[in-house]
């Protein structure tokens, strides 16, 4: 991540993203796949409590290198800066696979931006595979301050998964001329017979065959709790403080498996919910056309 750092105009609630930035990032994640890949995000946070996103470009390739990335992104920020674009960099971009973003990598990186960079970066989180599958995705995320505090002072206790992230709502603008650009482009008819597919099984399968992953990952994060606290009553030795020692299992780790599954079960509880829709309607159609056969 580039040392450049931004003001803060407040605290910002909701995220704002040009339409020709979002495409960047759209375009982005799909040329990359199956990798996942990353980028920075250009704009400024306004006073009103929105954070603006004007640009977006792609972060090489170069592995764990951070030196060359913060190299790269120096180097095109200044480019920027001589053409008159935002060059204020307010946080970074990852595409994901299904809804994965509860990791110790994504928050990593983004304690990184909130303290070295500003309170007020996001993360926008892009899933090409849900997008392709007919359910665009596209989410921002930033640390809660319970979680940016405990990260801080180096605490080893207990948080409530669902306060780890704290999502913000993400609203996609255009210019005049762009809006009457696709309002030209649109078709005259918007009859799209995809939405009618009612093949679920792959789709589904995939979540579950996660889903059973992440919770063999979190029995072993139990395991290892449980091999600690039998360590601990060995020993005679229940204080808080040995809970805080640097052999002591971390909780975050357990505690974001936790919240990635709860993201999984809101998906397919959304999912379900819109094909058991279609299946009713599908059942529907097929009685009528057969009583409609069978006459009078």
């Amino acid at each position: 991540m580039a040392t450049t750092v931004i003001e803060p105009e407040g605290r910002v609630d909701r995220v704002q993203i040009d339409g020709l930035a979002l495409m960047k990032i759209v375009k982005h994640c799909h040329d990359a796949l199956p990798a996942m890949v990353t980028g920075s995000l250009l704009g400024l946070a306004v006073e009103s409590g929105v954070l603006e996103i004007t640009h977006a470009f792609p972060s090489p390739d170069n592995g764990k290198d951070d030196e060359v990335d913060d190299d790269f992104q120096l180097e095109m920020m200044r480019m920027l800066r001589e053409v008159n674009i935002d060059n204020n960099c307010v946080g970074w971009y990852q595409s994901m696979y299904l809804g994965i973003y509860s990791t110790s990598s994504v928050l990593e990186s983004q304690f990184s931006y909130q303290t070295d960079l500003s309170p007020n970066a996001v993360v926008l989180l892009y899933d090409p595979l849900q997008t392709a599958h007919g359910n665009f995705c596209l989410k921002a995320f930033r640390l809660t301050d319970e979680c940016l505090k405990m990260k801080e002072e180096g605490l080893n206790s207990f948080i409530k998964p669902s306060n780890i992230f704290e999502e913000l709502p993400v609203t996609c603008v255009n210019q005049g001329l762009a809006q009457a650009m696709i309002q030209d482009w649109t078709p005259k008819s918007d009859i799209t017979l995809d939405r009618l597919d009612l093949s679920t099984h792959p789709y589904l399968e995939k979540h579950l065959e996660f889903m059973c992953g992440w919770v063999d990952e979190l029995a072993g994060e139990q395991q290892k709790f449980q091999y600690y606290t039998r360590h601990l009553a060995r020993g005679n030795n229940k204080s808080k403080a040995s809970w805080e020692a640097s052999e002591a299992p971390k909780r975050m780790e357990s505690l974001l498996v936790t919240n990635q599954m709860k993201n999984y079960c809101d998906q397919m509880d959304r999912f379900v919910g819109g094909s058991l829709g279609k299946l009713f309607l599908a059942g529907g159609l097929h009685k009528e056309e057969r009583s409609s056969s069978a006459g009078p």
